[in-house]
C-alpha cells in the first residue's frame, strides 16, 4: 500500500513539475513575440540564448546579433504575431515549442503576411528560459 501510494505521489509531483516548466516556456515564448512586435530590446536581449539561431521561412537565419540590429535598424518590422496553436513539450533543462501562427510586417520595407508552422528550442540558463533554435516553414 505505501509503496503504491509512493509512485502515486511521485507521478502527481513529476506531472506538476513539468506543467510549471511548460507554463514558464509558454510565458517566455509569449513574451519574445510581444518584445518583437514592440521593439522591446532589453525583453529580447533576455529571452535570446547568445548563441541563437533564429530561422525564417524563405531560408534566412540571424544569430541574436542580427536579429537586435535589424530590429533597431528597421530592416525587419512585426507588426503582428497570432498564434493559431501551441503544443510545449518541456523537460527539465530543455523544451520544444511547435506553434502555427499568422504574422505580419516588413522586410526590407516590403509588407508580408504569413501562416507559418514555427518549431523553437529552449534552454534553461541561469537567466530562465531562452531561445536557443527556431525554425519557421509556410504553411
Amino acid at each position: 500500500m505505501r509503496v503504491c501510494l509512493f509512485v502515486i505521489l511521485f507521478f502527481v509531483s513529476v506531472g506538476v513539475n513539468a506543467q510549471k516548466d511548460t507554463s514558464a516556456v509558454l510565458d517566455a515564448m509569449l513574451k519574445m513575440e510581444k518584445a518583437l512586435v514592440e521593439k522591446n530590446k532589453d525583453q529580447l536581449e533576455a529571452l535570446l540564448h547568445k548563441d541563437v539561431a533564429f530561422g525564417h521561412s524563405s531560408g534566412w537565419v540571424q544569430s541574436k546579433k542580427d536579429v537586435m540590429r535589424d530590429m533597431k535598424s528597421g530592416f525587419l518590422v512585426y507588426n503582428k504575431i497570432e498564434n493559431n496553436s501551441i503544443t510545449i513539450e518541456a523537460g527539465k533543462k530543455k523544451a520544444i515549442v511547435q506553434e502555427k501562427i499568422t504574422v505580419s510586417g516588413k522586410r526590407d520595407d516590403k509588407e508580408f503576411a504569413l501562416s507559418l508552422f514555427v518549431m523553437q528550442v529552449w534552454v534553461k540558463t541561469k537567466n530562465g528560459w531562452q531561445l536557443f533554435a527556431r525554425q519557421s516553414t509556410k504553411i
